[in-house]
């Protein structure tokens, strides 16, 4: 699949909230912001709803196309929860005396 350049040239305020919502599942959330993608009908259908605040253009060969990642706060969340390692104190051990 072609991979495809999207990039908000228009405002967000005054969109409705779903193309609000659309602009930030395709990982744009600020003016002027680009992100690669390949060209799937999921996102071909985004493009569609939000065409009028977005540039498209066909992206060059060997660009990295856009990964999703976690929200930053469960990136926060994930890391609280994950067990932290703790050295253990560093106590002498008596060796044990056998009669």
């Amino acid at each position: 699949m072609a991979k495809i350049k999207i990039t908000q040239v228009v405002s967000r305020i005054g969109s409705t909230e779903r193309q609000k919502k659309n602009l930030d599942a395709l990982g744009i959330k600020k003016m002027g912001r680009t992100v690669v993608h390949e060209d799937s009908p999921i996102i071909l259908g985004m493009v569609e709803k939000v065409k009028h605040l977005v540039k498209v253009e066909a992206a060059e060969a060997g660009t990295p196309a856009a990964k999703k990642s976690a929200a930053p706060k469960a990136e926060k969340a994930e890391k609280a929860a994950a067990p932290k390692k703790v050295a253990a104190p560093a106590a002498e051990v008596e060796p044990v005396k056998e009669d």
